[in-house]
């Protein structure tokens, strides 16, 4: 059972999803493990992870939005669907008992339509590129044990923001900033994580990490967010952990004249539900549903149903 908690035991802090945390582009906010927060001197782990998840719920407030009983032209934007593949690759080192270093290195997929305001037919984006790499240092020794500690790292501006519409009335129009696979802002990352055993066959952890940019890009400011998670697994098989989450996400809204300040910014609670699977002693494999119990949003955002994620992680 030692062996299996080393294996699949996690990344901890290392699932920071999303480019940025406005209306349209945001991710999957589970951890997918999180054992890495004691991990071994000199240990290295290759996480990676490919998300789904289809934006196609219009919803204002706590509320679904019936699109049928929207005639266009509006005054408004009204979003129809964003499609999301997206693929992180999380490199995690241990140079020694009290410090890790985790990279998270993002690939994004997305497909979105959308009526703009005035118009009376779709425009279409599909972007496919990096978005922003993520760095964050853990610190373990704020316990005896190294069950508690805490993280800082920043999320770099790598992603690309000067993506446009491909197809109807906008074509060779901006897209909007909070869909694109960047920020264009470099922000802090700072975290507090908790875990340990509940008893021989169950343990839990604890999480809360907020993400605050420290600058402005061509007049676009990312809102702040947290994120906070609970979770707890069953260690009783041999071979597979279930284990089920609660996730909190609060988003503020953007700033800046190229933000989209009234429809950006939102409140989520999810649970998510998984399993993870020793495939051999230094391979283990991972599935997860997330779905969400609570939302409210600011203004008309599109929001998915479910979010779904796979991934395999290798101990070298």
């Amino acid at each position: 059972m030692n062996l299996v908690k080393c294996i699949v035991g996690g990344l901890g802090l290392g699932l920071f999803s999303a480019s940025s945390y406005a209306c349209s582009s945001c991710g999957c906010t589970l951890s997918t493990d999180w054992l890495t927060y004691g991990g071994v001197p000199g240990s290295f782990f290759i996480d990676i992870r490919a998300d789904y998840y289809n934006q196609n719920e219009l919803r204002s407030g706590r509320s679904r939005v019936d699109r049928s009983s929207i005639t266009f032209p509006t005054d408004r934007e009204i979003q129809q669907e964003t499609v999301n593949h997206n693929y992180n690759l999380f490199l995690a080192y241990s140079p020694s008992v009290n410090w890790g270093l985790t990279a998270q290195i993002p690939y994004f997929d997305r497909y979105h339509t959308t009526v703009i305001e005035g118009d009376e037919d779709i425009s279409t984006s599909h972007t496919k590129s990096i978005g922003d790499v993520r760095v964050i240092a853990s610190y373990r020794g704020l316990s005896a044990d190294r069950s508690a500690g805490l993280q800082v790292g920043v999320k770099l501006p790598t992603g690309g923001y000067h993506n446009k519409f491909i197809a109807g009335p906008e074509t060779g129009e901006p897209l909007d900033r909070g869909l694109q696979p960047g920020t264009g802002t470099t922000d802090l990352v700072l975290g507090v994580y908790k875990f340990g055993a509940i008893n021989e066959q169950w343990d839990y952890f604890g999480e809360a990490v907020v993400q605050q940019p420290l600058d402005s890009r061509e007049e676009f400011r990312p809102g702040t967010g947290l994120n906070v998670s609970l979770g707890a697994r069953y260690l009783g098989f041999e071979r597979m952990v279930p284990q089920i989450q609660l996730n909190v996400r609060n988003e503020r809204r953007e700033s800046g004249a190229q933000a989209d300040i009234e429809n950006s910014g939102a409140t989520f609670v999810y649970l998510s539900p998984g399993l993870q699977l020793r495939l051999a002693p230094a391979i283990a494999a991972y599935a997860y549903i997330q779905v969400p119990v609570y939302q409210r949003v600011n203004g008309l955002q599109i929001e998915p149903r479910y979010f779904a994620a796979v991934g395999v992680r290798f101990t070298l």
